[in-house]
């Protein structure tokens, strides 16, 4: 095999290997000799290595690198070179992904974005629209606006612990220095009032530490950009006959983001610094109005808060102005604004450290630093946020309304409130964790904000509520376990009773159903969440007083609960803070612990980077346009038939890559999952790019597709597709366990396997060589220079619209 033909990389070169295999014709086959045929398998969550997939230990590796490649057996290296190569069954190839997302130690520090991936989740849950354009394009800036709000929080959460807590607060305060002897150079009291000791001085000292968190997530998010972003899909124009209206995964463009990410990475970033220089500034400024010192400070201050506000409108607007441009492979780069934007950020922040440490006599940090409502602001604004979100949802929602949508559409703006309640326990555990270290006896410390207080006192109500719903859960789960048995009992005819066994056998398919009870859990807490969180924002305002002290002189009752609540959401939020960060340590140094937060990242960063640039990078933008280039190359250098089979997440992105297909290649492919996760998660959550119509044109567009599931498989499911396509796709639901009691083939009893081995039931085997024998040997040639019809337009955004276009392929 020449891998420079076959095998060709994503790179700059991509236009003119393309070409390359465009020109080269099928090479003849030897008479006799039967058309070549591949099965290219990919793996789901969790991994898998190649030696498991292609059950052989000699394996070769064909084309990738260590983070991601393909790999066959030793003896199948060159198969189509071999007069005697493959006749009736495939060569198997496995395509190993893993690496994406579970990587090295330093994937680690990934946990630190969970806010920002949920909240980017948000951005793809949209409702399927149909000429929304204009509500379609508000819905992805209100999630943009939400994902600014988070960045803005983690670094204010940061400024809180560094500035007002350590530089203010303890060093300000003689018990708290003294407690802590690093500090004595910071402290008026044990430095002999030194260089260092000037409140501005010690806030400008340490503004370092946000300053340098904002940092660390521009490099995390720069440093995949290379991994991720810069792997060019299969460059290719667009035939007259294609239709990409009914899913966004079609288009040239969905699976290269690098112009977005790199505006809204600069604007983060820029917002990140602006956040520490509005720390460190504003209360400089504010004791500057305040004072009798010299007015050129005064003048300075008041020339600082307009700065900042300019520049908060600058980030706004480059947030606002630009969303995904799809149409199109885009391969421009903003790149005086992703240069300027941050370094201008980082310009002024160094302009208000001087300004804030210029020496001013007489002036002494007292309580909280100034700013203590810049936490009630976000929390307002992202409330806000939400709400509007919710209404933009419910109008797409009515557009072209469907059963199966997870939450009538209210999906993205429930998730988007789980992403600020996550931003807001992190902040507030960090805060009220440095807190108890600082000062454990609280006497020398204020504490930190009154509304972060509020906030931690609202978890036990809400764990009360989840425990409520766990209550729930289990009822309806025992109760479906009741109807399974008899089920089961007629999925076994004629076997002798065991009712342990069946009890067994139900219990796992009643505890797989729990995945469909999945959309009432979220949207219950996301519910609650926005209560409570508007409740405590209520009380912080009105009372400024944290809820212990604000229920004194009421009933019994009343202050009981909220001094019990007080206690036990800190302890509860501290408790959260240290589990966070010890799993985090684990992960960094054990590599099957961050194989476990791998499997999170596999669900959670299947979607390229939208709505917040400093979420985990997407391994999709490598492992899609890597499955597009195998599929497109293979068949056009051999001529030969494929079938692309996909297990889980690894059905997922077989599909992502069959749309990317031109289509007169995609009709020489056929389509088999199992265990897949399309239409249960993908097409109820994510239903303007997986919904019922995406899916059935799939089906119409690919020579053919079956899918595999277990009613014992808590992921994958059925297809559904409406009318005679629905058969078509899905074979009738596998027994699991293969057998119910011991017989001759299995004379031990037979495992009930729930999600994995697949393979292991004849049905794979057969429904495989069905879709084989489909491919038959008269299947289109490759096209040449000449077939290509004219490009497409390329307008400069258009979001999907929903179901719209060719009803067959």
């Amino acid at each position: 095999m020449e891998r420079a033909r076959h095998h060709g990389p994503a790179g700059e070169h991509g236009d003119s290997l393309q070409d390359s295999t465009r020109e080269h014709a099928v090479p003849p086959q030897p008479p006799g000799r039967a058309e070549p045929a591949l099965e290219l398998l990919v793996h789901g969550v969790g991994g898998a290595t190649p030696q498991d997939m292609l059950g052989d230990p000699r394996t070769v590796r064909i084309t990738g690198d260590e983070t991601a490649a393909v790999y066959r057996r030793a003896d199948d290296a060159d198969a189509e070179r071999r007069p005697d190569g493959p006749h009736a069954k495939p060569v198997p190839e496995a395509y190993v992904w893993c690496n994406l997302t579970s990587g090295n130690g330093s994937r680690a520090l990934w946990l630190l974005l969970l806010p920002f991936m949920v909240v980017n989740l948000a951005h793809w849950m949209r409702p399927t629209a149909q000429d929304r354009t204009r509500t379609v394009r508000l819905y992805g800036l209100l999630v943009r606006l939400v994902g600014l709000s988070l960045t803005v929080l983690l670094v204010a959460a940061a400024c809180e612990v560094a500035l007002d807590l350590t530089a203010w607060q303890c060093a300000g305060t003689r018990a708290c220095a003294e407690k802590h002897s690093w500090l004595g150079f910071l402290a008026p009291t044990t430095s002999g009032d030194g260089w260092w000791s000037t409140p501005g001085r010690r806030l400008a000292l340490a503004s370092v530490v946000p300053a340098a968190l904002t940092g660390l997530l521009w490099y995390l998010s720069h440093r995949t950009w290379s991994a991720y972003e810069s792997q060019q899909p299969l460059s290719r124009r667009a035939e007259p006959d294609e239709e990409t209206g009914r899913t966004g995964l079609g288009r040239p463009g969905f699976w290269y983001g690098r112009r977005l990410v790199a505006r809204l990475r600069a604007a983060h970033t820029a917002a990140g610094f602006l956040t520490v220089a509005a720390a460190v500034g504003t209360s400089a400024a504010r004791h500057d109005r305040g004072s009798d010192g010299p007015a050129l400070l005064d003048a300075l201050g008041r020339l600082l808060d307009v700065t900042l506000l300019v520049g908060a409108g600058v980030v706004v607007w480059v947030v606002c102005s630009r969303g995904r441009s799809e149409n199109r492979l885009d391969r421009e780069l903003d790149g005086t604004l992703t240069r300027w934007l941050p370094g201008g950020a980082l310009v002024l922040l160094s302009l208000t450290v001087l300004y804030a440490g210029w020496s001013r006599p007489g002036w002494e940090s007292a309580g909280r630093l100034p700013g203590d409502m810049t936490f009630g602001a976000v929390a307002l604004g992202q409330g806000l946020l939400v709400v509007v979100l919710g209404v933009v949802a419910h109008v797409l929602y009515r557009t072209r309304p469907d059963a199966r949508t997870a939450m009538r559409g209210l999906a993205g703006p429930a998730v988007a409130m789980l992403a600020c309640a996550l931003g807001g326990v992190m902040s507030g555990g960090v805060a009220q964790r440095v807190a108890d270290w600082l000062d454990g006896t609280r006497d020398a410390l204020v504490s930190p904000p009154v509304l972060l207080t509020w906030q931690a006192s609202a978890i036990p109500p809400l764990l009360l509520v989840l425990l409520a719903l766990a209550g729930w859960l289990a009822a309806r789960t025992r109760l479906l376990r009741h109807r399974e048995m008899r089920g089961v009992e007629l999925d076994y005819p004629g076997e002798a009773k065991d009712t342990v066994r069946t009890r067994r056998i139900a219990s796992t398919r009643a505890h797989a159903a729990l995945t469909d009870r999945a959309p009432r859990i979220i949207g219950i807490t996301s519910a609650a969440t926005l209560l409570l969180g508007a409740a405590a924002l209520l009380g912080a305002g009105l009372t400024g007083k944290a809820p212990g002290e604000a229920a004194r002189g009421s009933s019994a009752f009343v202050q009981g609960a909220a001094q019990t609540a007080q206690a036990l959401g800190s302890w509860l939020i501290g408790l959260g803070f240290l589990l966070f960060v010890t799993w985090g340590r684990r992960a960094y140094k054990d590599a099957a612990a961050r194989r476990t937060i791998g499997i999170l990242w596999d669900v959670g960063t299947f979607w390229p980077r939208a709505a917040h640039p400093f979420a985990p990078p997407c391994y999709a933008e490598r492992a899609v346009p890597d499955l597009t280039w195998r599929m497109d190359t293979w068949t056009r250098a051999t001529g030969g038939r494929l079938v692309i089979s996909g297990h889980s997440q690894g059905s997922v992105l077989a599909a992502a890559a069959a749309w990317q297909l031109k289509p007169a290649v995609r009709r020489r492919v056929a389509l088999l999952t199992y265990g897949s996760p399309l239409e249960r998660l993908y097409g109820r959550w994510f239903p303007a790019h997986f919904g019922p119509a995406a899916l059935t044109s799939l089906h119409r567009e690919v020579d053919c597709w079956r899918n595999l599931y277990r009613p014992t498989d808590p992921i994958g499911g059925p297809v559904r597709l409406p009318g005679d396509c629905g058969p078509q796709v899905d074979r009738e639901a596998l027994r699991d366990p293969l057998a119910y009691g011991r017989t001759e083939r299995h004379p031990l009893p037979a495992p009930v396997l729930g999600h994995s081995d697949y393979q292991a039931d004849p049905a794979f085997d057969e429904e495989r060589e069905r879709l084989l024998a489909r491919l038959t040997p008269g299947v289109p040639g490759p096209r040449t220079r000449e077939d290509d019809g004219p490009a497409g337009p390329s307008p400069h955004e258009d979001p999907p619209q929903g179901a719209s276009g060719r009803s067959s392929a």
